[in-house]
């Protein structure tokens, strides 16, 4: 990194480095137990993974859980829907 404000993390609380994770033959990866509890991602949960670009390039994944992805988009939306869809 050549400085500041050079990362997706620019005006993160905190931003560190959790693991480093190996891709198998398949494309998988393992998110190690540790995270997964800390997280409180268990075995059936569905995640969603958000790009982030910067200058047109791909330089960071974030995990949400597609319960708060819902939730994030229903607050965003959920006022204009109401303008929009007649009862």
């Amino acid at each position: 990194m050549s400085g500041k404000g050079d990362t997706c993390c620019e005006g993160a609380s905190e931003c560190r480095v959790e693991s480093i994770l190996g891709v198998d033959e398949r494309g998988q990866m393992v998110l190690p137990k540790e995270l997964r509890e800390r997280a409180g991602i268990k075995s059936g949960d569905k995640l969603a993974v958000i790009s982030h670009q910067k200058d047109g390039q791909l330089c960071c994944l974030t995990l949400i859980s597609v319960e708060s992805l819902n939730e994030m988009v229903k607050g965003v939306l959920g006022p204009v829907m109401k303008d929009i869809i007649p009862r």
